[in-house]
Formats: structure tokens, C-alpha cells, sequence
């Protein structure tokens, strides 16, 4: 259901752009329901990020503790970045793997890919499992604070469990990891 002719879609007969930032432009679609009714649509256009998930040999999982403004708290995520215009996910792995951790990847597994929100939202997620780590120094963006928590990935799950970690990629990640028997 949904997909492209489905009596059920909803045809775009205008839009308008609200905003247009330099990580999401915000969009207002009308469409016709498929009763022939028409509303509006608020649509947040995101071109697509990814989470990695550091799994050293002792079976360890580097977060990273970093304060989120739309939920005025600090809070435990996997290391995740947006793509650059046109950037192939594995690129932008590394790239943020390096740039939050310090930690760079000999090898790399795809766990999932997935939208955030699609009530509203654009955004794929492309998580992956990044295993053969080898330590370096971090160098974040000039606007990111975070700090490099490494915990047993145990750990890490019971606190999936216990609901002390809320991140909707971390949480895929690490629980997409277990679910292949590594935890």
C-alpha cells in the first residue's frame, strides 16, 4: 500500500517552501486525499545521515555523550553524521567514525536502513557495524561537544532495556548487533 497509482495515495497539487536551512529545508505540500478532499502536509527534508556502531574485540561499544538542544539534554548515542550533498554513506562512515571517536575501521557491516519519521520526515538512516578499530585522535565539527564513552556492549544493551538510552539509531544499531549474536 502507498506505493506509486495505490488508490490510497495522496496527490501533490502544490508546494511551497516554509524554510530552507543548511542541514533541512522545511516544505508545506497540498494534496488531494484519495476522498478528493484536500489538506496540507508539513515535510522536513533531510538528505539522509549515518550511525556506526564501534564494536572493539573485547566486545566493547565506543558512544558518545553529546547535548541535544530539542531535548535540552545530554544523552548516549552511537557516532552518527548527516551526508554531505551527494556522499555515499560508507564515505560519510568513516568520516564520522573519525571525527567523533578518533576511531577508524578496518572493517564494516551493514545492520539496517530505515526513515526516522515518516509521518513527517525525509530522512534515511544508514546504520552500520564498524569492527577491526584502530584508535587516533578525534576532531569534531567545530559546533559539536562530545564526549567518547566506551562501554561494554552488555552494558550498553541493558541500558537500551532500562530505557536510559532513548537515541531511535542507537537503539536500531545496538539492538540489530545483538540480534546477529555479537552481544
Amino acid at each position: 500500500m502507498g506505493d506509486k497509482g495505490d488508490a490510497t495515495q495522496e496527490i501533490t497539487t502544490a508546494s511551497r517552501y516554509v524554510y530552507r536551512g543548511r542541514i533541512l529545508n522545511l516544505r508545506v505540500d497540498t494534496v488531494r486525499l484519495p476522498d478528493g478532499h484536500t489538506t496540507e502536509r508539513e515535510i522536513v527534508e533531510h538528505r539522509g545521515a549515518v550511525g556506526i556502531v564501534p564494536l572493539d574485540g573485547a566486545g566493547n561499544v565506543t558512544l558518545v555523550r553529546q547535548y541535544r538542544k530539542p531535548i535540552e539534554r545530554a544523552i548516549l548515542e552511537i557516532p552518527a553524521g548527516t551526508l554531505d550533498p551527494g556522499e555515499d554513506p560508507a564515505t560519510c562512515l568513516h568520516r564520522e567514525l573519525r571525527e567523533e571517536t578518533g576511531l577508524s575501521a578496518g572493517k564494516v557491516q551493514h545492520l539496517a536502513t530505515y526513515y526516522s519519521a515518516v509521518g513527517f520526515c525525509t530522512e534515511e538512516m544508514h546504520v552500520y557495524l564498524a569492527t577491526d578499530l584502530q584508535r587516533g585522535q578525534p576532531g569534531p565539527d567545530e559546533d559539536e561537544f562530545v564526549e567518547v564513552v566506551p562501554l561494554p556492549l552488555v552494558t550498553a544493551l541493558r541500558m537500551v532495556e532500562r530505557g536510559e538510552i532513548v537515541d531511535a539509531k542507537t537503539i536500531i544499531g545496538l539492538l540489530a548487533v545483538k540480534a546477529r549474536g555479537l552481544a
